[in-house]
């Protein structure tokens, strides 16, 4: 048997995709299967994949687009290693990714593990931001990030990110006995796929950055509040069970997409959001740039930087004071 198959899904990224397949097949495991998933490209990925002289990628075609997470499944079904891992198109592997997962999960009771990320941040600005992110992280307070049920609180309260579209390998059995992705999701897919498998065992974490995540465009915040609400209703006991246990599920939520309307510069929906949120200190450099971001889409001057850091600093000014009244 197969050690690890990979599964790559993708659709229409014929020009970063490279980027992803060179970074599994020069894995320092060889012993590897990798099944690109291509989901109804139309931009000539099937021939770009074709040209590769490696008899360890297979591509498996969808005749129509599906979505990612029916590519991923797709890849499930058709994986013959003892594992599966997954690697979003647009991102990229270390050499050692692999080996030193597996270093973790064999001869233990893991049934899988992630890794440690980097995120390549657009611009000075991001860069800035996402080091300042870090460090404050650092500072919140422990998180527990490997075990098994008990990580739910964790990972519902967005407090555990194990980005499991490109850091996870797991079980092939494990994956199949779940069910793989629900289809049904456009976002969160990743945290809900992983509540579902620390429910059949233990889940380590290698503390390296082995994957590189690459920023691409994301959903507008209407779609991903809709995305948001299915998400917790598919988990809603789980929810008041965590919550119950001391959790703040629903306000970590509300972060999210406070933030996330607040980028798009729709700054009602944005306060009405935050000010169901909880906002820990890690995430004040990334509400800080949501704002600056929010203030670009509304007008690109010289002096937005300025007005939007105070803007935001203002808006999170209001949105404690209101909270400290309740």
């Amino acid at each position: 048997m197969t050690t690890v198959s990979v599964v790559i899904p993708t659709y229409n990224r014929a020009d970063v995709l490279p980027r992803a397949v060179g970074s599994v097949l020069d894995q320092t495991v060889t012993d590897l299967e990798l099944l690109v998933v291509d989901d109804g490209s139309t931009d000539g990925t099937v021939a770009l994949l074709e040209a590769y002289d490696d008899e360890r990628l297979r591509v498996v075609e969808h005749e129509t687009n599906q979505g990612a997470n029916a590519a991923r499944n797709t890849g499930i079904r058709e994986a013959e290693g003892e594992y599966v891992a997954f690697l979003d198109s647009d991102d990229e592997w270390h050499p050692r990714k692999l080996e030193r997962q597996l270093d973790r999960v064999r001869d233990s009771d893991y049934v899988a593990a992630y890794c440690d990320s980097e995120r390549s941040h657009g611009g000075l600005g991001g860069r800035v931001i996402g080091a300042v992110a870090s460090l404050l992280a650092r500072a919140d307070g422990d998180v527990p990030m490997e075990g098994g049920k008990e990580l739910a609180g964790e990972i519902l309260a967005d407090n555990l990110h194990s980005g499991a579209g490109s850091t996870l390998l797991v079980e092939t059995g494990v994956a199949r006995r779940i069910g793989g992705f629900d289809e049904e999701l456009d976002r969160f897919q990743d945290p809900e796929f992983l509540l579902r498998v620390i429910q059949e065992g233990e889940l380590a974490y290698v503390d390296e950055p082995l994957v590189v995540r690459y920023e691409t465009a994301t959903p507008d915040a209407e779609t991903i509040r809709r995305a948001d609400e299915e998400y917790l209703a598919k988990h809603d006991a789980l929810v008041r069970e965590v919550e119950s246990q001391g959790y703040r599920v629903r306000q970590a939520h509300e972060l999210l997409l406070g933030m996330r309307f607040l980028e798009e510069g729709k700054f009602a929906p944005a306060g009405a959001h935050l000010l169901r949120a909880d906002v820990p200190a890690r995430h004040w450099p990334g509400l800080a740039w949501a704002g600056v971001s929010g203030f670009r889409h509304r007008a690109s001057t010289p002096a937005t930087v300025v007005v939007g850091l105070v803007a935001v600093t203002v808006l999170y000014g209001v949105v404690t004071a209101v909270r400290s009244l309740e």
